[in-house]
């Protein structure tokens, strides 16, 4: 049982990792950086804090590593709930890396351009500008594709923390909620994009529950239940 906590403490810091660099990569640089529909701005902040928009990818990497390390501590984990489940939620993270690793290149891109390195003198400033913002939403295209799986993998999760025995039943059905939040702002999205912002105000509080989650690894781990006494 000690060891059960320590992987849980463990997998309760790296995923707390995965939320602090999340907020930084999804939060605090895109707003920053980016205005919708000005393309001109979100160029010349680029230009001007070259090194928050490098921080932003490099942190961005890690972050997927960290995510990556983190699953698969749970995985160790929750394993023996349900090895088949455990390897699932193990395999929606893994197929997600892709395309965080391809947002990573669409980013060093979108610097090269508005740049402009010496093979770029065939495009004049608005061409390059325009070829930026293309990757800019090719990378933002990316982040929609990627929620569905951030909704996904919380599904085999949630399953396994409501069986396990040493974790709450309810964090296991918060996290389930919290899977169905994710593939719905990714649908809505892509299918009905003007009721995003009615959407994402509506599930705001559910999408605490990953928080929640890993506040009560780090902090309370992994808790037995006592088995009930034997009758005299």
């Amino acid at each position: 049982m000690r060891s059960l906590d320590r992987t849980a403490r463990i997998a309760g810091f790296l995923y707390l990792l995965v939320v602090i660099t999340g907020l930084f990569t999804l939060v605090y640089a895109p707003g920053k950086l980016f205005i919708p529909g000005d393309t001109s701005t979100v160029a010349s902040n680029i230009l001007v804090h070259q090194a928050l928009f490098r921080a932003d990818i490099v942190v961005g990497l890690l972050s997927e590593l960290f995510f990556i390390a983190t699953v698969l501590m749970l995985y160790r984990l929750l394993k023996e709930t349900g090895p088949q489940l455990a390897a699932v939620m193990v395999l929606l993270v893994l197929l997600d890396a892709p395309l965080a690793f391809a947002g990573t290149v669409n980013q060093v891109a979108t610097l090269t351009f508005l740049r402009g390195a010496d093979f770029l003198a065939a495009f004049d400033q608005p061409q390059r500008y325009a070829l930026a913002m293309l990757f800019i939403h090719l990378d933002a295209q990316a982040g929609v594709v990627s929620e569905i799986f951030w909704g996904l993998w919380l599904l085999p999760l949630g399953w396994l923390v409501s069986r396990s025995g040493f974790l709450p039943r309810l964090l296991g059905i918060w996290l389930t909620i919290n899977g169905l939040a994710y593939v719905l702002l990714s649908a809505t999205e892509v299918l009905m994009p003007q009721y995003l912002e009615m959407v994402s105000t509506m599930t705001r509080p559910i999408l605490l529950g990953e928080v929640v989650f890993t506040l009560w690894l780090l902090i309370v781990g992994a808790r037995m239940k006592p088995a009930p006494a034997a009758a005299t």
